[in-house]
């Protein structure tokens, strides 16, 4: 049958009905995956990446050069980051919030190998038992690095990395609390997932055969890729470090970035930005300054802005007022706008945000937000003291001009004086 209006058959509006229900999926998978890279058998996330694989991973390999690997168990999106120095995002306590401390990475490191050597099940104590045998290696103890158990602070190190690897699906809990081992009053037991396990390390070889001594030289190692030696091969590497950015980072600033990978950038920013658009749902945002890929949804991200809370609302805060400001603003002069702003806000903000130097911890976590979100630099000024810089995303938190309407929903009439400085606020917006 036809439609006399469009001169459509209804076989071809079926078809176009089943492409947009087949683009959906695709979309809902890829985001999944951006969300956790490891995806376990079960969940309707795994079921549309497994069903969808073929397609998901020819977008992956061609823009990203990250392998998809799906079989009946798990989905593991071999995902490299864009940049090795961002340190920004760490493992954070799935209760606190707060971030991992050296130990704690150790600790998850030590875990693993345990894991790897252990059983299909294992009890909380057995596996703190094996981790504190392999935490005296003397190579350890020689870089500073200590975990005996003695005290409840380290109990509560290797109850925070055990959560994480839970919520990995690493481990599936079987019986038992954390909470009770935290207290010595009892166990928790857990399968092992084997496959979930053999998934996590992403790299480009293996960690034994990285010869560099500091820190960051053996993360480049690790990571590091065949040089291009065509202009091919190097257009193929621009296109995955931009595409890996522009999917990973809040922002992607041009200052950032070699003159290379700038010029690449502008030649190819509407079809990058497109591709991206199309498999993820993203929306481009560009300015003078660089561009980011803002999600509609906004559950493709670890940190929101704004957030809910005395720590979230201290963070919005932070930027309206730094938005406002062109120029570096020590810590100090932050911490004493918080400490004001917990008195305004004392029927709202918790307790505790009142007591003197409450404000320092909530100036740094709100600095440690923005930075993150790529809105804040860290810097020092001249005397060496701690200060912050704002970054041009910033200025969306910049506070307009209000305007309170007249009976009828009318804006008032404006004078001569004030149109012109309206003017002229709007245009230096639009320049920033």
């Amino acid at each position: 049958m036809t439609d006399r209006t469009t001169g459509r058959t209804a076989g071809s509006r079926l078809g176009d009905a089943l492409a947009a229900q087949r683009a959906d999926e695709v979309r809902r998978a890829a985001r999944a995956l951006l969300r956790r890279p490891l995806l376990r058998a079960g969940s309707d996330d795994f079921r549309l990446v497994r069903q969808h694989a073929t397609e998901l991973r020819t977008w992956f390999d061609r823009n990203t050069g990250w392998a998809l690997l799906v079989d009946s168990e798990v989905a593991r999106l071999r995902r490299v980051p864009g940049r090795d120095t961002d340190p920004s995002h760490p493992a954070r306590d799935q209760r606190s919030g707060l971030p991992f401390s050296r130990r704690r990475y150790v600790l998850v490191c030590l875990c693993l190998a345990v894991l790897e050597r252990a059983d299909q099940q294992i009890a909380l104590g057995r596996l703190a038992e094996q981790v504190v045998l392999a935490a005296a290696d003397p190579a350890l103890e020689a870089a500073g690095v200590t975990f005996t158990l003695a005290d409840r602070e380290q109990r509560t190190d290797l109850v925070a990395v055990v959560r994480l690897l839970l919520t990995w699906g690493v481990l599936a809990k079987v019986a038992g609390d954390e909470d009770a081992f935290l207290k010595s009053a009892g166990d928790a037991l857990y399968d092992v997932d084997r496959r979930a396990l053999a998934g996590l390390l992403i790299s480009r070889r293996g960690p034994s055969t990285v010869r560099a001594s500091g820190f960051e030289e053996r993360l480049a190692e690790l990571n590091a890729e065949a040089l291009p030696d065509s202009d091919e091969l190097r257009n193929r590497a621009l296109r995955y470090t931009l595409t890996r950015r522009l999917l990973d980072d809040p922002v992607l600033y041009l200052d950032e970035l070699s003159e290379a990978e700038t010029a690449y950038l502008t030649s190819q920013r509407g079809a990058l930005t497109r591709r991206i658009g199309e498999l993820t749902g993203l929306v481009a945002e560009v300015r003078a300054e660089g561009l980011a890929m803002v999600d509609p949804d906004d559950d493709l991200t670890d940190l929101r802005m704004p957030e809910q809370g005395t720590e979230g609302h201290a963070a919005l805060l932070v930027a309206e007022y730094l938005a406002g400001k062109g120029a570096t603003v020590p810590l100090t002069e932050l911490h004493r706008q918080v400490a004001g702003w917990a008195l305004d806000h004392a029927g709202f903000w918790r307790r505790s945000a009142t007591v003197p130097g409450a404000e320092v911890e909530l100036t740094e976590q709100a600095v440690e937000r923005l930075t993150a979100l790529g809105l804040l630099e860290r810097v020092t000024v001249a005397d060496g003291a701690p200060a912050v810089r704002p970054r041009p995303a910033l200025d969306r938190y910049r506070v307009g001009e209000t305007i309170l309407l007249e009976p009828g929903g009318r804006a008032p009439k404006k004078s001569a004086a004030q149109r012109t400085k309206s003017t002229a606020n709007h245009r230096k917006a639009k320049t920033r």
